[in-house]
């Protein structure tokens, strides 16, 4: 993650004393202004007046409105690894910026850069600022708290000065060590080795020169730094006059063997390997070279420039001894001069060094040592920009001006990897160390990472930023992918210091732990500054890095929800993002049910957090998104939702005031005087009995319940909430939360019930948790009469909600079973005081007791003369005439299930069961239409298709063959307009696709969709409802298909059909042919629509008054006229599908047939009016369109010869895609679309059946072509195959002498026949013969080959069969 850590106070004011020209107010970048308008001599700013040479408007306008934007990659910047001072230095001029700690403007603290000191550097004439550093120094102090003591800002000059500043401005010391001007500073401080065997580097800073390098000890640094600072601070104080430091250990090396050197990289002392040293040896001094027992160290410097490309230069360890330089102090008198320096340039004056420097004479500068290249990576057209080394000095990234990005292998001096695509390209690196205790074990092996014994490991990442697309970039070295890319903007600055604290050893690194950041990105448009974070996981294999990582998400996780937060806003914002970065859905789901499962977090944290997940994943793509997280995160949040609104119900002030005497009980119950007398005393003598005491903790409260409980107590299913496996204590605390202050009368029963009840709790589980609060704690209840009240109120609600069953009914169901026989007892009284059942609750009771009350008892049953009812049920309604018991015996009592219950829900209910119910017995649509029949359809015969199929799980009796059509007739009987043909074969046909949908696999349900649809007979039915499938449950499939085999170029493999598509390939290749039915039939509907009118859907007059969602021939009749042309597109496109799949095709992109206007009009809505094609086609679109047609074309002729020759033998397989298409007419209906000439397909046709030997079907397609000369030219080489392959072929010795009979031409013009074209050579001499006539019909004589002909003619007929 790219994460932002602190921003600029004041870019701006930098930016114009840097570049004066670019200032609001000067006119360089101003609008030119007319000089008569201008008010006030101020609005030209100060800085105008240094402008010298205006330019022309035109080119000024625009260099300004560029450099505006990219002022800062013009610039010499400098960031400190511990983030406490920034450079940014052009030509002369410089700017210090520190971060200080203030209030954003919206009101947030954070950190912003200040400018501390501003101000030119140089002090010679005409010098410019080259390179800069800021080196943190550590602090001497024993107490010192790992931060740096101060930070030392190293500057390089064109004059070959390299000067030592403090934070504030103040010069320390100046070296001029060459007099070529400085290219780059680097420094290396101090690492701990990882391993025994890697070699300790020194700590240096490195100064590179146009032909030279030289190297400044670090440590000799370090102490002459300190020393200069005490200096000038006690000469700031006192006056004193400085005393020398000590000088600076330094080497210098004169590189040579190279043009020109741009960057370089010192990667410290290195020791070679024996077998490295030989090979050296080898090298450079031949057979008879001598080597040293022990490899001697050396330090290797990189280059890049040209000539070589990249120079490896390796220096032996004690060749040179160091040279002292003489270190020239800074005075220290003139601090004064310098601070007036730092408010002079900000106040916008010229800022000139008015320092007066003494004029001394340069120093003795000392020679070069000589060092010449080893070797290189040689490449004269390429050069070198940068070099940038990795932290642990193994790997450097190299820059050049081709725009790549190369890597090398320091230690074996190759490049082992190379980018492409990024000019002036910013590269840099950032290093993870593994966390030991987030290691995943391997499988099998539980013990290779299960400890944390050894050490971490490390992952080195490159970061290249590539300002022309404005993208950072972060790649797994050497060979890894790249884990992630952000953009950035185009004018951002990458640093990478790679080094940290200068001064530290192997006893103080250990002890300290400074925060430093390896890499920043630095905005100038955002005025921001940035570091790349990259977990360790990211370096692994993707399978191993997908894993580690949703395992350390879900490890920190964890830790935030054990640690106290310290703010909740903070720790919600942080666990929001953990779990977005959770890859795998179930690792996803697991971290979600962590947080819900966590008591330390308010109900407000848990809802934004799960509100957030679920919004994320409503974003992404449907394909992408897991159903199961989906409606996980969902129902919890229903859950979330319903305890919200039930904790504020329950925390409003309600009370109900109306006292409740023993009057209105007894009117309540309906009991005389006597009766609530004799029950208040059996209620007395029932709380003395079951007195017992109760241990009860203080901060307990009837009503509370954490959220974390409800959670665990409730599951969401099928859009209703169940309660799941509980104790019954833990089943009562659930009861209370819901209704403990309504039995109190301190909320209101209505809404608490309504609010329940929209949630999708059913009124029978509400009344079992309702009861069993009432009697787990009837004591309290019982002492006040108005909980008695309350609790007849909320019995009175629940029984009227929507889908509740009679109360009686409810009690028998829901109650525990411990109490079930009470609660029978009670129902028994109830019912036989005032029950009064209605047609509708008879029904239901009559449904449900059949299904439920059966196991529960005989006591229950014949209370409730459960047969009586049933009896009564079928007589009202009338469905069947008879017996009433008669009639709902066997095989009919499924059926008046189906048909009856769900009518009273919704107006096309009634065709809905019946259509469930047919697909259930999976009948065709022949026998729907059979039982329609009047007459004799009660005694018609068993039809032949559709009573036996594989979907029905119902006993024999249920399917009937007998049966099935008379049922279906009487249901037609009684229900007319219900189940009208076009109505119940519309239900039946969505009824099969949407099962279709459930399962893709079983493509014959699609199919029986299909026919269904096509036994519509209404075009407006037939054409809306064709719609609603296509746009449901087609379209998306259908185009993914599409896309799949445009990307392949062939019928895809069954394991892409299943990744994209959904479903096998098999079932791709029937679905296709069943969209293009489906097409085939909009397209018929949309003409026929236009001869009949739209159809007056009737009800029943017993249903007038149902209320319920719009039935399937509704919603079908409201849908728009589709557009023929756009239908008819797609059906074209819809038959190269399928002609693909059909017959595997290969080197077939089917979209490369369209032209852009055909490919942007498919997938698009069918009513809407798109841009066809039309016109005349590029003749490079029909030439692949008549390649691939006659490729259809031979496919089928093959397929279809393949099946004959099944045929004749024994076993014949079964063809797995049902009906097939009558292929050469299809295609030649796509010829006509594809404008394609229709004539030459009907001609390959011809062919093709001639050469599988198929003459008879030939000769009767020869009849549509209409260019026959042409096609007797195609027929004559055929039949010279076919003579070649009957002479040549044999080689018998009547062919031979038959053969020398022939004429040369006739001769040499059959030895040129290819006779492997014909897929079938057994074909008898007598069709040859014929073929050959059939040309000598159909060419003209006057024609070039009806000689050749006639020669033919006679051969053939010269021919004997038995003698060949």
């Amino acid at each position: 993650s790219i994460v932002q850590f602190c921003h600029f106070q004041d870019l701006q004011a930098a930016r114009d004393f840097l570049f004066p020209h670019l200032r609001a107010d000067t006119p360089g970048c101003a609008v030119r202004r007319d000089p008569s308008k201008s008010a006030n001599w101020e609005d030209d700013g100060w800085g105008a007046w240094e402008e010298t040479e205006p330019q022309e408007p035109e080119e000024e306008g625009s260099t300004c409105k560029t450099q505006k934007t990219s002022w800062l990659q013009d610039c010499v910047l400098s960031l400190s690894p511990t983030n406490d001072l920034m450079v940014i230095a052009r030509e002369q001029k410089a700017v210090f910026l520190v971060p200080k700690w203030k209030y954003s403007d919206k009101g947030k603290e954070e950190m912003q850069f200040a400018v501390s000191w501003s101000g030119s550097l140089n002090v010679e004439e005409g010098e410019y600022v080259t390179s800069a550093l800021c080196i943190p120094l550590a602090s001497q102090k024993r107490s010192s708290t790992g931060r740096p003591d101060w930070t030392c800002i190293v500057v390089g000059f064109t004059s070959g000065y390299v000067r030592f500043y403090t934070e504030s401005g103040v010069l320390l010391l100046a070296q001029l060590l060459n007099e070529d001007p400085v290219l780059q500073l680097k420094c290396r401080t101090y690492e701990i080795p990882r391993h025994p065997g890697v070699t300790e580097q020194n700590e240096e800073l490195s100064i590179l020169y146009p032909a030279a390098i030289v190297t400044i000890d670090g440590f000799s640094l370090f102490q002459s730094l300190r020393a200069c600072r005490n200096q000038v601070a006690k000469a700031a104080a006192s006056g004193n006059e400085n005393i020398q430091p000590p000088p600076l250990a330094y080497k210098k090396w004169g590189l040579q063997d190279i043009d020109t050197i741009i960057d370089h990289a010192s990667i410290g002392i290195m020791t070679l390997s024996p077998f490295d040293q030989m090979k050296t040896a080898s090298n450079i001094g031949g057979f008879n070279a001598a080597i040293k027992n022990s490899p001697p160290a050396m330090s290797q410097y990189i280059t890049v420039g040209s000539n070589p490309f990249t120079g490896f230069f390796y220096a032996l360890e004690g060749s040179t001894q160091p040279l002292l330089s003489h270190v020239a102090l800074a005075v220290a008198s003139k601090l004064t001069s310098a601070l007036f320096n730092a408010a002079s340039g900000w106040l916008g004056w010229k800022s000139k060094h008015e320092e007066e420097t003494v004029q001394k004479q340069k120093p003795k500068l000392e020679p070069a040592t000589p060092l010449a290249v080893r070797f290189g990576l040689p490449d004269s057209r390429r050069h070198g920009e940068s070099i940038c080394l990795s932290p642990c000095n193994t790997l450097a990234a190299v820059t050049d001006d081709f725009g790549r990005v190369i890597l090398l292998d320091v230690a074996r001096g190759i490049a082992i990897r190379m980018w492409k695509g990024y000019r002036d390209a910013q590269t840099g690196w950032t290093q993870v160390v593994e966390d030991l205790h987030e290691r995943v074990p391997e499988r099998g092996d539980p013990s290779r990472f299960g400890g944390a014994q050894g050490p971490g490991r490390v992952a080195q990442f490159l970061v290249i930023y590539a300002p022309r697309r404005g993208i950072l970039e972060v790649w797994g070295a050497q060979q890894g992918p790249r884990v992630a890319a952000f953009n950035v903007g185009k004018h951002c600055r990458l640093l990478y210091p790679g080094y940290k604290i200068m001064g530290l050893n192997n006893v103080t690194s250990q002890s300290w732990q400074p925060q430093t950041y390896q890499i920043c990105l630095v905005d100038p448009v955002s005025g921001s500054v940035k570091t790349v974070t990259v977990p360790f996981h990211l370096a692994l294999s993707d399978k191993k890095s997908e894993r580690a990582k949703d395992m350390h998400l879900v490890k920190k996780l964890a830790a935030l929800l054990k640690a106290k937060p310290p703010a909740l806003d903070l720790v919600e914002t942080e666990i929001k993002e953990l779990i977005l970065d959770i890859k795998y859905p179930a690792t996803k789901k697991q971290a979600l049910e962590s947080v819900l499962a966590c008591d330390r977090l308010p109900f407000s944290c848990l809802r934004n957090i799960t509100q957030t997940l679920l919004d994320a994943l409503k974003n992404q793509e449907l394909e992408s998104v897991d159903e199961g997280l989906l409606q996980f995160c969902a129902n919890k949040l229903k859950l979330l939702h319903l305890y919200e609104s039930v904790s504020q119900l329950n925390a409003l002030d309600f009370h109900s005031d109306t006292p409740c005497s023993d009057n209105d009980l007894a009117a309540l119950l309906r009991l005389d005087e006597k009766e609530l007398l004799k029950l208040q005393a059996l209620l007395e003598k029932y709380k003395q009995e079951n007195t017992r005491a109760v241990v009860r903790f203080s901060d307990e409260k009837d009503g509370v319940l954490p959220v974390k409980t409800f959670l665990e107590y409730l599951e969401y299913e099928k859009d209703a909430i169940n309660i799941r496996k509980i104790s019954e204590e833990e089943y009562v605390s659930l009861g209370s939360f819901f209704f403990w202050k309504c039995l109190h009368g301190e909320s209101s029963t209505e809404d608490v019930c309504r609010t329940l009840g929209s949630a999708g709790l059913s009124p029978q589980l509400l009344l079992s948790l309702l009861l069993s609060v009432w009697l787990s704690k009837e004591k309290d209840i019982l002492d006040k009469p108005q909980s008695v009240r309350c609790l007849h109120t909320m019995l009175s609600v629940l029984s009227r909600m929507k889908g509740s069953l009679p109360g009686e009914q409810s009690l028998v169901f829901e109650m525990p079973q411990k109490r079930g026989g009470v609660c029978v007892c009670v129902v028994i009284w109830l019912n036989e005081r005032r029950l009064q059942y209605t047609k509708y609750f008879t029904l239901e009771i009559l449904l449900c007791f059949k299904r439920k009350l059966l196991p529960h008892g005989k006591y229950a049953l014949r209370k409730l003369n459960f047969s009586v009812i049933r009896n009564n049920v079928v007589r009202h309604l009338g469905l069947f005439t008879g017996n009433a018991d008669q009639s709902c015996s066997g095989c009919l009592w499924p059926t008046l299930q189906i048909l009856i219950v769900s009518c009273l829900q919704t107006i096309g209910g009634i065709a809905d069961s019946v259509a469930k119910w047919v697909f259930k017995q999976d009948l065709s649509p022949e026998v729907l239409k059979l039982a329609n029949t009047e007459g004799d359809a009660e005694t018609a015969d068993e039809p032949n298709g559709g009573l036996h199929g594989g979907l029905s799980e119902a006993p024999a009796a249920e399917t009937d063959p007998g049966a099935t059509p008379g049922l279906l007739h009487a249901a037609y009987r009684q229900f007319p307009c219900s189940l009208e043909p076009d109505v119940l074969h519309a239900h039946c046909c969505w009824e099969s696709v949407v099962q279709w949908n459930r399962d893709p696999e079983e493509a014959r349900f699609f199919m029986r969709s299909i026919e269904h649809l096509k036994h519509i007979l209404n075009g407006h039915v037939q054409n809306g409802l064709a719609l609603m499938m296509w746009n449901t449950f087609v379209v998306k499939r259908f185009s993914a298909a599409a896309y799949l085999m445009d990307k392949v170029g062939k019928s895809p493999k069954d394991r892409l059909c299943r990744r994209d598509v959904g479903m096998s390939d098999t079932a791709l290749t029937s679905f296709l042919g069943s969209c293009l039915d489906l097409l085939q039939t909009l397209m018929e509907a949309d003409v026929s629509r236009d001869e009949m009118q739209v159809p007056v859907l009737g009800t029943e007059d017993a249903w007038q008054a149902v209320e319920g969602p719009v039935s399937i021939v509704e919603l079908a009749l409201d849908q728009k006229r589709t557009h023929y042309p756009l239908v008819e597109h797609h059906s074209v496109l819809c038959s190269v599908l399928y002609a693909v799949m059909r017959f595997s095709l290969k080197a077939v992109k089917p979209l490369s047939l369209f032209d852009s206007k055909g490919k942007n009009a498919f997938f698009k809505d069918l009513t809407s009016i798109q841009l066809l094609p039309s016109g005349e086609m590029d003749p490079d679109f029909l030439s692949v369109r008549q390649q691939f047609l006659l490729k259809v074309i031979s496919a089928a002729v093959h397929a279809q010869h393949s099946v004959a020759k099944d045929r004749d033998s024994e076993d014949a397989p079964s063809t797995a895609f049902g009906k097939d298409q009558d292929w050469p007419v299809l295609a030649v209906d796509l010829a006509h679309h594809l404008q394609v000439s229709e004539d030459v397909v009907r001609r390959h046709y011809v062919g093709e059946l001639y050469t599988h030997g198929a003459d008879h079907l030939a000769e009767e397609a020869i009849l549509q072509v209409h260019d026959k000369e042409v096609l007797a030219s195609q027929l004559l080489v055929l039949a010279g195959q076919r003579l070649a392959h009957a002479l040549l072929r044999t080689q018998s010795k009547e062919g031979m002498e038959l053969l020398a009979r022939l004429s040369p031409t006739l001769c040499t013009w059959l030895k040129a026949m290819d006779p492997q074209d014909l897929q079938n050579t057994e074909v008898p001499i007598a069709m040859t013969a014929k073929l050959v006539n059939k040309v000598m019909e159909l060419l003209p004589e006057n024609h070039g080959q009806f000689s050749l002909a006639l020669h033919l003619t006679e051969a053939v007929e010269a021919i004997s069969l038995p003698s060949l």
